[in-house]
């Protein structure tokens, strides 16, 4: 059948949320294959629209080989990604945590700021915005 790998930038993830993200990369991933596919398993998300046959299976990597290879395609290809927005931004440590929130992450988010792939509709980067923006408009009042 092949590979076909799909993306969803961050500021599509930002614009559409993530579920929508998540099937806009699956479509493109589809349209990467070299070949159309008759039926499609699914981990967990259907994608509407479709006239190619679907099953979406809650936990399916866990219970289907398709699946699993899939998400460990996924995984191979995102920490890949990662990798290399480590040479961009090497101060975030892109490379050590993948993008994962983990406590070195968070931390570095909190010393740095938020950089151009950082997701804006992320919680933590959220958060800061909104902390610089308070800080801003404080500064502005006292002028």
């Amino acid at each position: 059948m092949g590979i076909g790998i799909g993306s969803a930038t961050e500021a599509e993830v930002d614009r559409l949320n993530i579920l929508e993200a998540t099937r806009l990369a699956m479509r493109r991933a589809l349209q990467a294959l070299p070949l159309s596919p008759d039926f499609l398993l699914l981990d967990a998300v259907t994608l509407p629209g479709l006239s190619v046959s679907q099953r979406a299976i809650i936990k399916g990597d866990g219970l289907s080989c398709s699946i699993a290879a899939a998400s460990i395609i996924a995984k191979v290809t995102r920490d890949r990604l990662m990798v290399e927005y480590h040479r961009w931004y090497p101060q975030y440590n892109f490379a050590e945590h993948k993008g994962y929130g983990t406590p070195d992450h968070l931390r570095l988010l909190r010393q740095y700021g938020p950089c151009a792939i950082h997701r804006c509709s992320f919680a933590p980067v959220q958060h800061l915005l909104a902390d610089n923006m308070a800080a801003f408009h404080s500064v502005v009042d006292r002028v």
